[in-house]
C-alpha cells in the first residue's frame, strides 16, 4: 500500500501564505495612526498577524514577519524592517504554538494576549536601542493598543479564516 503524506508545504499553502502575506501589508498600510515619539504608527495588521499563525501554522508565521516587514518597506520605515521581520514572526509563531490544539475561547484569548505582550517587549527592546528608553516607553501605550486591536479583531478573524480554509480543502 502506498502511504500519503501530509505536505505542510504545498502549492496550495504557499499560495495562501502568499494572499496573507498581502493581506497583513495592506491591514498595515490602510489603517495607520502615526506615534510621533518613535516615528511609527498604530494599524490593524496586528489582526492578520495572529490569525496567520493561528490558521496556516509555519507559513503563516513566516507570511506574518514578511508581510509586516513589507509594509514597513512600502511605507518607509526602514528602520524598522528587521526588528518588525523578526517580532512579527515571534507573534504568529507564540500564536502558532498556543493555538496548534483545540482550546476554549478564554484560553485562546490568553494566547492572543501573550503574543501581543511579544509585540510590545519586542518593539520596546528594539526601541531603547534605537531611541533610548525613554522614546521606547512613550511607545508602549500606543503598542497596546495596537495589541488590544490585534487580540480583538484577530480572535474575531480566526474563526472566520478557519472557515474558509475548510471550505477550500472540501
Amino acid at each position: 500500500m502506498k502511504r500519503e503524506t501530509k505536505r505542510i508545504y504545498s502549492v496550495e499553502t504557499l499560495t495562501l501564505g502568499g494572499v496573507m502575506a498581502a493581506l497583513v501589508c495592506i491591514a498595515t498600510l490602510v489603517f495607520k495612526l502615526p506615534v510621533p515619539v518613535t516615528q511609527g504608527y498604530i494599524h490593524l495588521g496586528d489582526a492578520l498577524v495572529v490569525t496567520a499563525g493561528a490558521v496556516l501554522g509555519p507559513v503563516g508565521v513566516a507570511a506574518a514577519a514578511l508581510g509586516s516587514m513589507l509594509a514597513d518597506l512600502l511605507g518607509g520605515y526602514f528602520t524598522y524592517l528587521v526588528p518588525t521581520l523578526l517580532v512579527k514572526g515571534l507573534v504568529a509563531l507564540a500564536v502558532f504554538a498556543g493555538l496548534r490544539r483545540e482550546r476554549p475561547l478564554w484560553q485562546q484569548l490568553c494566547v492572543l494576549v501573550a503574543a501581543e505582550a511579544i509585540m510590545v517587549l519586542g518593539y520596546f527592546l528594539a526601541e531603547c536601542l534605537l531611541y533610548g528608553a525613554a522614546a521606547a516607553a512613550g511607545a508602549v501605550l500606543p503598542n497596546v493598543v495596537q495589541g488590544i486591536g490585534g487580540v480583538v479583531f484577530g480572535a474575531l478573524l480566526i474563526p472566520v479564516f478557519r472557515r474558509i480554509l475548510a471550505a477550500l480543502k472540501r
